[in-house]
């Protein structure tokens, strides 16, 4: 059934200040403006640029960010109420405020009088004046201006009088916005719901909601307050944010146009999944594999009684389709799978097979999964597997033999070195070694060297991640690993499998898959 069209929703991202608060992040001026680069692109409606008083960073991303033709978003500068005892006129931030470039501007104030009364120590009417004077200052000099409602929920609940008399004050300085935000996070989504319809039927302003995830429900509670008024949903890309994060806009966005029919202007949402893995790769923070609608996770099946009945009609086990969002279908090979998952695994690689070969892999999946092998996160390794097993590929090289030295040199350095015995396809001979960090970079070092002579492809591979685990703890040292490495050329990304009692082996193993991929995916672009 397609939704009929509702009312027009503004998306406000505060990524790059909010975000910027979470733990372990640290954006340079260059992230920040190719962030919003890609912000604007996307079609957000908002973007919050930082707190131009605050810190030297922010003051020259803003006037790097002068310099930029942005299409599609407004460029906000953020920043707070006047302090106590002085007129706005004289507040250094909010004349900095003025002074930016920006012309919309978002400021917040204290609507909890327990804040108030206890954090900023001062009167419930002085926080009013602060409020009402901070905003008709910057409207004096042209601004539009969006008023955060700091611990409003938090604020509602103690004193409703108060907490709508402070939105009273700002909308009688002229905000154009009131944002209505569950700053501590732990407002429940029908507190939100019921909240926002009281300050709606209280004041005639446009209403925003801004949650954070204290309670996992900043998706759950901003979804509530669009359904009972708000027009504008602050957020984050990738949920990033202070202790738990801010509301996902990867959820909150194909929540509102896909699942309940809103206008979200020109957003083309099958870039989604890109604009995610973009902001996570800047932030230089290993992807959530398992978020909603943009995770690698998101539309994977693992089950064979699921792909079965995928592959009749996908609504049987996906809410949405993955291309509404720019991620893709992963049908996942282990011993859970059955011929169906084999089946259409192998489609999507665009290999065929015969029902015999269909049942002869999947009995050899099963047999090397016992001995600790897992194919659901190695694709190359199974997609090389398969092609082994019918005879479609010629190995293009085997390695035949090598060693490994480690020795202690100087003041207690230990210094790895691998040498290795390359054969190829044709009966060349490579023999060479390598140093290394540790034996397992040594070991690639030699492989890649002496590949590298009859494949100059693998120049331009490397390993983007390594992950050792170990399958039974209670053997100890004895005990069998599976190591798991993801490679790339630059263009694509693959992981491969290799398991043994022998840590130095099952990188190996995986490393050797790896290679293997790379010399024949380039052969077959090339062919």
């Amino acid at each position: 059934m397609r939704l009929k069209k509702k009312e027009r929703v503004f998306i406000y991202d505060t990524t790059l200040r909010d975000g910027s608060q979470t733990e372990g992040i640290s954006f340079s001026i260059e992230d920040k403006i190719e962030i919003l680069r890609k912000l604007d692109s996307f079609g957000i409606d908002y973007v919050e640029g930082g707190w131009p008083s605050s810190n030297p960073r922010d003051k020259e991303f803003f006037e790097r960010a002068e310099k930029l033709k942005l299409k599609r978003t407004k460029l906000t500068a953020f920043g707070s109420t006047c302090k106590h005892g002085i007129s706005a006129s004289k507040d250094t931030g909010l004349r900095a405020l003025a002074n930016c470039f920006a012309d919309t501007v978002c400021i917040f104030g204290k609507t909890w009088d327990f804040h108030v009364t206890d954090a900023l120590k001062i009167s419930l009417h002085e926080n009013l004046r602060m409020v009402e004077d901070s905003v008709r200052y910057l409207r004096s000099k042209k601004k539009n201006v969006i008023f955060d409602c700091e611990h409003f929920f938090d604020g509602y609940k103690s004193n409703r009088t108060y907490a709508i008399d402070v939105i009273k004050a700002a909308v009688k300085g002229g905000a154009e916005w009131i944002v209505l935000c569950d700053t501590n996070g732990g407002s429940l989504p029908d507190e939100v719901s019921e909240a926002t319809k009281d300050v709606k039927d209280s004041v005639d302003v446009s209403l925003g909601i801004h949650c954070h995830n204290d309670s996992d429900l900043a998706v759950a509670c901003s979804l509530a307050a669009v359904e009972s008024g708000a027009r504008m949903v602050q957020g984050t890309i990738n949920g990033l944010g202070e202790r738990c994060g801010n509301a996902n806009l990867c959820s909150v966005m194909p929540n509102l146009l896909i699942k309940m029919g809103y206008d979200l202007g020109q957003m083309d949402m099958k870039r989604l999944t890109t604009l995610s893995g973009f902001v996570g790769e800047t932030a230089n923070v290993s992807p959530d594999s398992g978020l909603p609608y943009v995770g690698r996770r998101a539309f994977a099946h693992k089950g064979g009684v699921h792909v079965s009945a995928l592959s009749r009609d996908p609504r049987t086990y996906e809410h949405t389709s993955p291309d509404s969002v720019g991620n893709e279908r992963r049908i996942l090979i282990s011993d859970m799978s059955g011929k169906a998952s084999i089946t259409a695994k192998l489609k999507e690689l665009g290999i065929s097979v015969e029902e015999k070969e269909n049942k002869a892999i999947l009995k050899r999946i099963k047999e090397l999964e016992a001995k600790g092998y897992q194919f659901e996160g190695a694709e190359a390794s199974f997609e090389l597997l398969v092609k082994r097993f019918k005879g479609n590929v010629v190995k293009p090289f085997e390695v035949v033999g090598f060693r490994m030295h480690i020795d202690e040199v100087g003041d207690n350095d230990i210094i790895s070195e691998a040498i290795i015995k390359v054969v190829d396809r044709f009966g060349n001979i490579e023999h060479t070694a390598s140093d290394g960090d540790g034996p397992v970079n040594a070991l690639d070092g030699a492989l890649r060297k002496a590949l590298s002579r009859f494949y100059p492809v693998i120049n331009s591979v490397r390993l983007t991640d390594y992950k050792v685990r170990v399958l039974d703890e209670k053997a100890a040292t004895a005990a069998t690993v599976r190591v798991l490495i993801r490679s790339t050329d630059g263009k694509d990304s693959w992981t491969t499998v290799g398991v043994s009692p022998n840590v130095i082996e099952a990188s190996l193993l995986a490393l050797i898959d790896s290679m293997e991929y790379a010399i024949l995916k380039h052969e077959s672009r090339t062919k």
